[in-house]
């Protein structure tokens, strides 16, 4: 997740906590820049690897989390040490601003339609097509979104993604 060049105003970075994380940049237009799925595979490789994340996404304004637990704890040191600003959020949180009641029924069933609403994301932003998509980068694009209109990145989600 590099920055593009020439683009040095400071993004957000939504990440779905977990040894496997999803990882999502977006832009202060709003706009999901980039989205990947990141196997840290240890709590040991994942304190190694976090700061070389953010190193990599260039200039930052926010880091969005969704979870708790040690994974996070790696993650806002990490943000504190730099004078990042964190904002943490539960899943059920970001989902009642983003998913109808229908689809956060179950967790099988809130997964299926972040994934619909990650690619409608992905299309509106004109960020590159996944070959696969991930469950965890899904829900990470999603909770850019939302970091995205709880910093005032957006006013409201596009029309061009309601359902």
């Amino acid at each position: 997740m590099a920055p593009e060049p020439g683009d040095s105003a400071p993004a957000l970075l939504a990440v779905d906590l977990g040894l496997r994380s999803g990882l999502a940049l977006y832009g202060r237009d709003g706009r999901l820049r980039e989205y990947r799925s990141q196997n840290f595979g240890s709590q040991s490789r994942l304190k190694r690897a976090v700061p070389a994340v953010l190193n990599g996404v260039g200039p930052l304004a926010w880091l969005v989390l969704e979870g708790g637990g040690p994974v996070a704890d790696v993650w806002e040191r990490e943000a504190s040490r730099r004078a990042l600003p964190v904002l943490r959020v539960a899943a059920e949180d970001w989902r009642e601003k983003l998913l109808y009641a229908r689809e956060q029924r179950s967790g099988t069933r809130a997964k299926e339609a972040a994934d619909v609403l990650a690619r409608r994301i992905i299309v509106w932003s004109g960020a590159a097509k996944p070959t696969s998509l991930r469950h965890d980068a899904a829900e990470a694009i999603l909770l850019g979104l939302w970091g995205a209109l709880e910093v005032g990145w957006l006013d409201k989600v596009p029309a061009e993604l309601r359902r």
